[in-house]
């Protein structure tokens, strides 16, 4: 014998609830959304959310780990890979850019932190030491002769990683478009300029 189908509205899981929570920090900001917004959002209690979390701020801190740990997962993925740095550091801007794409809300979400909470406050750290890797690499690069001597390796990082994050601004995922079509596109106008 079958259970008959629950009626009402359907529940959430932790991964729909934390899609929808980041919809809504990144449409109001994380400060102007409240538990209650979610739960009428959502369609359900603040104790139902509760369930699943203990705090607005542990949705704020899933949201950011996810970007980040698909940054820093490409990051490990690039200090394996064989080759001279400025090829490492291709294949990291164009991993980034699939990063942003694949979590485009949660990489959205991360890119617009202040550093208003504890929370906040480590991802920033986070970001600042992703930027030290990128940074460490275009420094190898300049020192293998592959990237311009004449500009501040610093900015070189930040000025690759402004177009990357830039992407948030305009990037709109359409049917049938390959994200590595994307990622060629901004190594091509990166690097065809940055190289030696």
């Amino acid at each position: 014998m079958s259970t008959p189908a629950r009626r009402g509205r359907p529940g959430y899981d932790l991964e729909s609830l934390l899609q929808v929570a980041v919809k809504l920090f990144n449409e109001r900001g994380y400060d102007g959304t409240s538990m209650e917004d979610l739960s009428r959002k959502l369609g359900i209690t603040k104790s139902a959310i509760y369930h699943h979390v203990p705090s607005k701020e542990e949705l704020l801190r899933l949201a950011v780990d996810r970007a980040l740990n698909g940054l820093f997962a490409v990051a490990l993925e690039t200090e394996s890979f064989e080759g001279r740095a400025i090829e490492k550091l291709e294949h990291l801007v164009r991993g980034s850019v699939l990063v942003l794409i694949e979590q485009l809300p949660f990489v959205t979400l991360l890119l617009r932190v202040r550093g208003n909470t504890k929370i906040e406050r480590a991802a920033l750290a986070r970001r600042r030491e992703f930027d030290r890797l990128v940074t460490d690499l275009v420094k190898q690069a300049e020192t293998e002769g592959d990237v311009r001597p004449d500009i501040d390796p610093a900015v070189t990082a930040r000025l690759l990683y402004g177009m990357v994050n830039s992407l948030i601004e305009w990037y709109r995922p359409r049917r049938g478009s390959a994200g590595t079509e994307l990622a060629d596109a901004v190594c091509k106008i990166a690097f065809d300029g940055l190289r030696a």
